[in-house]
Protein backbone atom coordinates (compact mmCIF):
# COMPACT_ATOMS: atom_id res chain seq x y z
CA UNK A 1 0.00 0.00 0.00
CA UNK A 2 1.35 3.44 -0.93
CA UNK A 3 1.82 6.20 1.64
CA UNK A 4 -0.74 8.34 -0.23
CA UNK A 5 -3.42 5.70 0.37
CA UNK A 6 -2.60 5.70 4.09
CA UNK A 7 -3.24 9.44 4.57
CA UNK A 8 -6.67 10.38 6.02
CA UNK A 9 -8.95 12.27 3.62
CA UNK A 10 -8.29 15.99 3.50
CA UNK A 11 -4.84 15.73 5.13
CA UNK A 12 -1.70 16.21 3.11
CA UNK A 13 1.53 14.58 4.19
CA UNK A 14 3.82 17.33 5.54
CA UNK A 15 6.79 18.20 3.38
CA UNK A 16 10.26 17.33 4.61
CA UNK A 17 11.78 20.22 6.60
CA UNK A 18 14.28 22.34 4.74
CA UNK A 19 17.87 22.58 5.91
CA UNK A 20 18.68 25.76 7.85
CA UNK A 21 20.15 28.54 5.76
CA UNK A 22 23.90 28.25 5.41
CA UNK A 23 24.01 24.55 6.26
CA UNK A 24 23.55 23.12 2.76
CA UNK A 25 26.75 21.92 1.09
CA UNK A 26 27.21 22.99 -2.54
CA UNK A 27 26.53 20.27 -5.10
CA UNK A 28 29.77 18.49 -5.88
CA UNK A 29 29.30 19.06 -9.60
CA UNK A 30 29.41 22.84 -9.12
CA UNK A 31 32.88 24.43 -9.04
CA UNK A 32 33.47 27.28 -6.58
CA UNK A 33 32.57 30.74 -7.82
CA UNK A 34 36.22 31.82 -8.02
CA UNK A 35 37.04 28.92 -10.34
CA UNK A 36 39.17 25.88 -9.72
CA UNK A 37 38.45 22.76 -7.74
CA UNK A 38 37.85 22.36 -4.04
CA UNK A 39 40.50 21.06 -1.68
CA UNK A 40 38.88 18.83 0.94
CA UNK A 41 41.03 18.41 4.07
CA UNK A 42 39.69 15.07 5.30
CA UNK A 43 40.24 13.62 8.77
CA UNK A 44 40.67 9.84 8.86
CA UNK A 45 40.52 7.45 11.85
CA UNK A 46 43.42 7.61 14.32
CA UNK A 47 43.27 3.88 14.95
CA UNK A 48 39.81 2.36 14.93
CA UNK A 49 38.59 2.33 11.33
CA UNK A 50 34.98 2.58 12.52
CA UNK A 51 35.64 6.18 13.56
CA UNK A 52 35.43 7.47 9.98
CA UNK A 53 32.49 9.84 9.39
CA UNK A 54 29.80 9.42 6.76
CA UNK A 55 30.72 12.78 5.27
CA UNK A 56 34.37 11.75 4.95
CA UNK A 57 33.35 8.63 3.05
CA UNK A 58 31.08 10.64 0.74
CA UNK A 59 33.90 13.03 -0.12
CA UNK A 60 36.47 10.26 -0.64
CA UNK A 61 34.04 8.46 -2.93
CA UNK A 62 33.06 11.52 -4.99
CA UNK A 63 36.37 13.28 -5.64
CA UNK A 64 38.40 12.20 -8.69
CA UNK A 65 41.71 12.10 -6.77
CA UNK A 66 42.97 11.57 -3.21
CA UNK A 67 46.37 12.88 -2.12
CA UNK A 68 47.52 10.46 0.60
CA UNK A 69 50.50 10.39 2.94
CA UNK A 70 50.85 6.63 2.39
CA UNK A 71 48.64 5.26 -0.39
CA UNK A 72 48.91 1.72 0.99
CA UNK A 73 47.46 2.69 4.36
CA UNK A 74 44.76 4.83 2.79
CA UNK A 75 43.83 1.98 0.46
CA UNK A 76 42.94 -0.18 3.50
CA UNK A 77 40.31 2.35 4.52
CA UNK A 78 39.05 2.77 0.97
CA UNK A 79 38.83 -0.97 0.32
CA UNK A 80 36.86 -1.49 3.53
CA UNK A 81 34.19 0.89 2.23
CA UNK A 82 34.43 -0.18 -1.44
CA UNK A 83 35.80 3.17 -2.61
CA UNK A 84 37.74 2.97 -5.88
CA UNK A 85 38.96 6.58 -6.10
CA UNK A 86 42.46 7.05 -7.54
CA UNK A 87 45.17 7.92 -5.02
CA UNK A 88 48.47 9.77 -5.32
CA UNK A 89 51.21 9.94 -2.69
CA UNK A 90 51.86 13.28 -1.00
CA UNK A 91 53.98 13.34 2.15
CA UNK A 92 56.67 15.29 4.00
CA UNK A 93 59.38 14.15 1.58
CA UNK A 94 57.42 14.87 -1.59
CA UNK A 95 59.27 17.31 -3.80
CA UNK A 96 57.98 20.59 -5.22
CA UNK A 97 57.01 18.78 -8.41
CA UNK A 98 54.26 16.82 -6.66
CA UNK A 99 52.92 19.99 -5.01
CA UNK A 100 52.84 21.68 -8.42
CA UNK A 101 51.04 18.67 -9.90
CA UNK A 102 48.30 18.78 -7.25
CA UNK A 103 47.87 22.53 -7.63
CA UNK A 104 47.54 22.10 -11.40
CA UNK A 105 44.83 19.49 -10.76
CA UNK A 106 42.90 21.98 -8.63
CA UNK A 107 43.43 24.86 -11.07
CA UNK A 108 41.90 22.71 -13.78
CA UNK A 109 38.61 22.68 -11.87
CA UNK A 110 38.82 19.18 -10.37
CA UNK A 111 38.25 18.52 -6.66
CA UNK A 112 40.94 16.94 -4.49
CA UNK A 113 40.83 15.20 -1.11
CA UNK A 114 43.87 15.44 1.15
CA UNK A 115 44.39 12.73 3.80
CA UNK A 116 47.18 11.50 6.05
CA UNK A 117 47.76 8.11 7.63
CA UNK A 118 45.69 9.04 10.69
CA UNK A 119 43.95 12.16 11.93
CA UNK A 120 43.76 15.54 10.23
CA UNK A 121 46.25 16.84 7.66
CA UNK A 122 48.31 19.84 8.84
CA UNK A 123 47.84 18.90 12.53
CA UNK A 124 51.34 17.52 13.25
CA UNK A 125 50.99 15.84 9.86
CA UNK A 126 51.90 16.77 6.26
CA UNK A 127 49.64 18.87 4.12
CA UNK A 128 49.92 22.46 5.34
CA UNK A 129 52.01 23.53 2.33
CA UNK A 130 49.30 22.40 -0.11
CA UNK A 131 46.53 24.00 1.94
CA UNK A 132 48.49 27.26 2.23
CA UNK A 133 49.35 27.36 -1.46
CA UNK A 134 45.79 26.77 -2.63
CA UNK A 135 44.35 29.23 -0.11
CA UNK A 136 46.88 31.85 -1.27
CA UNK A 137 45.51 31.49 -4.80
CA UNK A 138 42.00 32.12 -3.54
CA UNK A 139 41.03 28.47 -3.87
CA UNK A 140 38.30 26.93 -1.74
CA UNK A 141 39.50 24.78 1.18
CA UNK A 142 36.83 22.64 2.85
CA UNK A 143 37.60 21.00 6.25
CA UNK A 144 36.01 17.59 6.85
CA UNK A 145 36.48 16.99 10.61
CA UNK A 146 36.74 13.65 12.31
CA UNK A 147 38.70 11.66 14.88
CA UNK A 148 41.37 13.65 16.75
CA UNK A 149 44.01 12.38 19.17
CA UNK A 150 44.25 15.86 20.72
CA UNK A 151 40.55 16.07 21.55
CA UNK A 152 40.40 12.43 22.62
CA UNK A 153 43.19 12.77 25.18
CA UNK A 154 41.91 16.12 26.48
CA UNK A 155 38.43 14.68 26.98
CA UNK A 156 39.63 11.53 28.74
CA UNK A 157 42.61 12.84 30.74
CA UNK A 158 40.55 14.88 33.23
CA UNK A 159 43.54 17.16 33.89
CA UNK A 160 43.77 19.55 30.92
CA UNK A 161 41.17 22.00 32.21
CA UNK A 162 38.83 24.20 30.16
CA UNK A 163 41.69 26.15 28.53
CA UNK A 164 44.62 24.30 27.00
CA UNK A 165 47.23 24.57 24.27
CA UNK A 166 48.59 22.11 21.73
CA UNK A 167 52.38 21.89 21.24
CA UNK A 168 52.62 18.89 18.90
CA UNK A 169 56.08 17.27 18.89
CA UNK A 170 58.79 19.01 20.92
CA UNK A 171 62.29 19.54 19.49
CA UNK A 172 64.53 16.61 20.37
CA UNK A 173 67.27 18.62 22.08
CA UNK A 174 69.00 21.95 22.38
CA UNK A 175 67.99 25.47 23.20
CA UNK A 176 64.70 25.39 21.29
CA UNK A 177 63.55 22.37 23.33
CA UNK A 178 64.48 24.04 26.63
CA UNK A 179 62.68 27.23 25.67
CA UNK A 180 59.54 25.40 24.55
CA UNK A 181 59.40 23.44 27.81
CA UNK A 182 60.01 26.63 29.80
CA UNK A 183 57.02 28.25 28.10
CA UNK A 184 54.87 25.22 28.93
CA UNK A 185 55.98 25.48 32.56
CA UNK A 186 55.03 29.16 32.72
CA UNK A 187 51.57 28.54 31.23
CA UNK A 188 48.82 27.90 33.76
CA UNK A 189 46.72 26.17 31.10
CA UNK A 190 46.95 22.49 30.26
CA UNK A 191 49.21 21.48 27.37
CA UNK A 192 49.00 18.54 24.94
CA UNK A 193 52.22 17.11 23.50
CA UNK A 194 52.81 14.31 21.01
CA UNK A 195 55.84 12.09 21.64
CA UNK A 196 57.57 9.08 20.15
CA UNK A 197 57.60 5.98 22.40
CA UNK A 198 61.38 5.96 22.78
CA UNK A 199 61.39 9.53 24.10
CA UNK A 200 58.42 9.50 26.48
CA UNK A 201 60.52 8.88 29.61
CA UNK A 202 63.04 11.62 28.83
CA UNK A 203 60.31 14.12 28.01
CA UNK A 204 58.47 13.39 31.24
CA UNK A 205 61.70 13.95 33.20
CA UNK A 206 62.28 17.28 31.44
CA UNK A 207 58.68 18.37 32.01
CA UNK A 208 58.83 17.45 35.68
CA UNK A 209 62.03 19.46 36.04
CA UNK A 210 60.57 22.59 34.47
CA UNK A 211 56.90 22.38 35.49
CA UNK A 212 57.36 20.88 38.95
CA UNK A 213 57.17 17.23 39.91
CA UNK A 214 53.75 17.72 41.53
CA UNK A 215 52.01 19.12 38.48
CA UNK A 216 49.17 16.82 37.35
CA UNK A 217 49.57 14.99 34.06
CA UNK A 218 48.27 12.11 31.95
CA UNK A 219 49.60 9.81 29.26
CA UNK A 220 47.35 8.63 26.44
CA UNK A 221 48.64 5.60 24.54
CA UNK A 222 47.22 3.93 21.42
CA UNK A 223 44.02 5.99 21.56
CA UNK A 224 40.98 4.27 19.95
CA UNK A 225 43.08 1.14 19.31
CA UNK A 226 42.97 -2.32 20.88
CA UNK A 227 45.57 -1.50 23.56
CA UNK A 228 44.29 1.98 24.41
CA UNK A 229 45.51 3.15 27.80
CA UNK A 230 45.30 6.40 29.78
CA UNK A 231 47.51 6.76 32.85
CA UNK A 232 47.16 9.71 35.23
CA UNK A 233 49.43 11.00 37.96
CA UNK A 234 51.89 13.77 38.74
CA UNK A 235 54.70 14.52 36.31
CA UNK A 236 57.24 13.27 38.85
CA UNK A 237 55.36 10.01 39.40
CA UNK A 238 54.87 9.36 35.70
CA UNK A 239 58.53 10.13 34.99
CA UNK A 240 59.62 7.67 37.69
CA UNK A 241 57.28 4.94 36.41
CA UNK A 242 58.41 5.45 32.83
CA UNK A 243 62.10 5.19 33.74
CA UNK A 244 61.55 2.14 35.94
CA UNK A 245 59.73 0.20 33.23
CA UNK A 246 56.35 0.24 34.97
CA UNK A 247 54.69 1.87 31.96
CA UNK A 248 54.28 0.30 28.53
CA UNK A 249 56.21 2.52 26.15
CA UNK A 250 54.99 1.19 22.81
CA UNK A 251 52.64 2.75 20.29
CA UNK A 252 51.43 6.30 19.69
CA UNK A 253 51.55 8.74 22.63
CA UNK A 254 49.83 11.98 23.60
CA UNK A 255 50.98 13.59 26.86
CA UNK A 256 48.91 16.08 28.84
CA UNK A 257 50.52 18.54 31.24
CA UNK A 258 47.66 19.46 33.54
CA UNK A 259 46.41 22.91 34.40
CA UNK A 260 47.36 24.35 37.77
CA UNK A 261 44.54 24.09 40.33
CA UNK A 262 46.36 25.22 43.47
CA UNK A 263 44.56 27.36 46.05
CA UNK A 264 44.94 30.99 45.08
CA UNK A 265 46.37 33.59 47.44
CA UNK A 266 46.72 37.37 47.30
CA UNK A 267 50.10 39.05 47.09
CA UNK A 268 50.97 42.74 47.08
CA UNK A 269 52.36 44.27 43.91
CA UNK A 270 53.52 47.77 43.03
CA UNK A 271 50.22 48.46 41.31
CA UNK A 272 48.01 47.05 44.08
CA UNK A 273 46.80 43.56 44.95
CA UNK A 274 47.45 40.85 42.33
CA UNK A 275 45.88 37.40 42.50
CA UNK A 276 48.30 34.53 42.02
CA UNK A 277 49.18 31.19 43.62
CA UNK A 278 52.20 29.52 45.13
CA UNK A 279 52.21 26.96 42.34
CA UNK A 280 52.04 29.63 39.65
CA UNK A 281 54.82 31.62 41.28
CA UNK A 282 57.11 28.62 41.41
CA UNK A 283 56.23 27.66 37.84
CA UNK A 284 57.09 31.14 36.61
CA UNK A 285 60.35 31.10 38.60
CA UNK A 286 61.35 27.73 37.16
CA UNK A 287 60.55 28.98 33.67
CA UNK A 288 62.75 32.03 34.26
CA UNK A 289 65.62 29.80 35.41
CA UNK A 290 65.30 27.75 32.21
CA UNK A 291 65.17 30.91 30.10
CA UNK A 292 68.41 32.19 31.65
CA UNK A 293 70.10 28.82 31.24
CA UNK A 294 69.04 28.77 27.59
CA UNK A 295 70.56 32.25 27.24
CA UNK A 296 73.93 30.96 28.46
CA UNK A 297 73.94 31.34 32.25
CA UNK A 298 74.95 28.44 34.46
CA UNK A 299 72.07 26.78 36.27
CA UNK A 300 73.55 27.72 39.65
CA UNK A 301 73.82 31.41 38.74
CA UNK A 302 70.36 31.44 37.19
CA UNK A 303 68.82 29.81 40.26
CA UNK A 304 70.65 32.22 42.59
CA UNK A 305 69.45 35.31 40.70
CA UNK A 306 65.84 34.16 40.38
CA UNK A 307 65.76 33.13 44.05
CA UNK A 308 66.86 36.61 45.04
CA UNK A 309 64.17 38.17 42.85
CA UNK A 310 61.29 35.91 43.91
CA UNK A 311 62.09 34.77 47.44
CA UNK A 312 61.83 31.11 46.42
CA UNK A 313 64.69 29.08 47.97
CA UNK A 314 67.63 28.71 45.56
CA UNK A 315 68.16 25.05 46.45
CA UNK A 316 64.57 24.27 45.44
CA UNK A 317 64.93 25.99 42.08
CA UNK A 318 68.30 24.41 41.44
CA UNK A 319 67.33 20.91 42.63
CA UNK A 320 64.07 20.74 40.63
CA UNK A 321 65.71 22.18 37.55
CA UNK A 322 68.56 19.69 37.91
CA UNK A 323 66.87 16.43 38.75
CA UNK A 324 63.18 16.85 37.90
CA UNK A 325 62.15 14.87 41.00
Amino acid sequence: MSRAAEQPAGREEPAAPEEPAGRREPARSEPPAAGGGRLFVVATPIGNLSDVTLRSLEVLRDVPLIAAEDTRLTRRLLDRHKIATRTMSFHAQSGPGRLAELLAHLRGGADLALVTDAGTPSISDPGDDLVAAWAAEGGLVVPIPGASAVLAVVAASAVAGPRWSFEGFLPRSGRERRERIARIAADERGTVIYEAPGRVAATLVDLAAACGADRPAAIGRELTKLHEEIVRGSLGELARRARSGELTLRGEFALVVGAWTATRIEVESASGVAVTSAAESQTAALAEVERRVAAGASRGDAARTVAAETGIPRRKLYRVGRSGL
